[in-house]
């Protein structure tokens, strides 16, 4: 019976669960990571530590059934509150998510761009080939979205 209950009040694991959740979000945003879109091997490795890392933080020495379970019941219920809240809230969907920013325009690659936010050259013309695309000259636009995919608009589909 000992593995089943909690062995701190439930509300504590809500809480812990809502600030590991809410602090996760920001550092998240501060390191500049949109999100998991196009996983490397090094975003694996910060998403398998993080995870391991945050479980103490949300359950502490707790090691019932019952508290993990209360804590990832209040992580996925405030995901869905803050998904509520952005689509309702432009401000809101921009703290939380971002903008999207321009890598090129009218075929001139932005590269303080690519750099300010850590898209390397090969990923970048990895994600041109994807959508056919051979060289940023023929892209009237690219951007990186919040969600961390590149998004590609050819000159010749501007054209008509």
């Amino acid at each position: 019976m000992d593995h089943w209950l909690p062995t701190l009040p439930w509300w504590t694991f809500v809480v812990r669960g809502a600030i590991a959740y809410v602090g996760l979000l920001a550092l998240m945003r501060m390191a500049g990571r949109h999100s998991f879109g196009e996983m490397s091997a090094f975003d694996i490795i910060v998403l398998v530590l993080v995870g391991g890392t945050l479980r103490t933080a949300i359950v502490g020495e707790d090691n019932s059934l019952c508290g993990a379970f209360i804590g990832v019941t209040t992580v996925l219920v405030i995901d869905r509150l803050f998904a509520w809240a952005a689509t309702r809230s432009p401000a809101f969907n921009r703290l939380v998510e971002g903008k999207p920013t321009t890598l090129v325009r009218d075929g001139q690659l932005l590269q303080d761009e690519l750099r300010r936010h850590d898209v390397s050259m090969p990923a970048f013309e990895r994600s041109l080939r994807k959508r056919g695309v051979v060289d940023a000259r023929d892209v009237a636009e690219a951007r990186l979205e919040p969600n961390g995919k590149i998004t590609v608009i050819r000159q010749s589909d501007t054209r008509g």
